[in-house]
């Protein structure tokens, strides 16, 4: 298995900036993926971002395209996302994944909130 743990997260004013770091431990060597999702108060989880951690091929939610940028660091065995121009509707509690093969197994962080003023 694999231990997630996220730090990063705090308050920000509309239009500010971010970076969320996520530091994984244990069997890094089955890492397929990193990711980070995001949960609003009342609203189902959804996904933000996504890194390769073999080619480093990114993915991103629509919403957050342009604004937040997802890199990761293998030595090191991080992965970051750097937030800019945040609106209140990024504010949500953000979970860091990892997806461990062979059995495609998912992991999950802590969470660190974020919040957006306006």
């Amino acid at each position: 298995q694999v231990q997630l743990v996220e730090s990063g997260g705090g308050l920000v004013q509309t239009g500010g900036s971010l970076r969320l770091s996520c530091a994984a431990s244990g069997r890094t060597f089955s890492i397929y993926n990193m990711g980070w999702f995001r949960q609003a108060p009342g609203k189902e989880r959804e996904f933000v971002a996504r890194i390769s951690w073999s080619g480093g091929s990114t993915s991103y939610a629509d919403s957050v395209k342009g604004r937040f940028t997802i890199s990761g660091d293998n030595a090191r065995n991080t992965v970051y996302l750097q937030m800019n121009s945040l609106e209140p509707e990024d504010t949500a509690v953000y979970y860091c994944s990892a997806r461990l093969l062979p059995k495609a197994l998912d992991y999950w962080g802590q969470g660190t909130q974020v919040t957006v003023s306006s």
